[in-house]
């Protein structure tokens, strides 16, 4: 696990792009955090990163959000999802293993749907601006933190500063 601290909405923005320059056919990211920490601002960048060019918005009401770019971007935004309701009724799990990358805002309403690897990300208030804890489950979740790592390490994370360990969990 390791944290970097976004300054503003363009910082977070800025990390998800980093990260969508390195996701691939299959991906998955998990994001939590309260209300308004900027889980769909990450997803905004994430998904300029894999060359989506029309605009992102939040699918809170519609559940799904599909993008097309380099590779497809399936966005969910599971915060008004019924509880006890089966999230396979969205057609969930052909999405989690498609052709595209999945983004899911709200993940803890994923229940037996969470997928064995993933990318999850938890984005905080912070003093400074935002904090993302990053961790990897997974041999896939593993590889795609440490990419994002490095690639946010070597952009000089003009977003906030990169450090190893502690953190909340995703």
């Amino acid at each position: 696990m390791w944290e970097v601290t976004a300054g503003d909405a363009a910082g977070t923005e800025r990390l998800g792009e980093l990260l969508g320059g390195l996701v691939r056919p299959g991906d998955v990211i998990l994001l939590s955090g309260d209300l308004g920490a900027g889980k769909t601002t990450f997803t905004r960048g994430l998904a300029r990163g894999a060359g989506v060019a029309e605009p992102v918005t939040s699918p809170t009401f519609t559940l799904l959000h599909e993008y097309a770019g380099r590779l497809p971007v399936y966005h969910f935004d599971l915060y008004r999802w019924p509880p006890g309701e089966d999230p396979a009724e969205l057609g969930l799990p052909e999405y989690l293993y498609g052709d595209g990358v999945t983004v899911v805002e709200w993940p803890a309403l994923l229940g037996r749907w969470t997928p064995e690897a993933y990318l999850g990300i938890d984005l905080r208030f912070a003093p400074a601006g935002r904090l993302l804890a990053v961790r990897g489950v997974g041999e896939r979740g593993s590889i795609l933190e440490e990419a994002f790592r490095e690639a946010a390490g070597a952009a000089g994370t003009p977003a906030g500063t990169v450090r190893r360990g502690g953190g909340a969990g995703c």
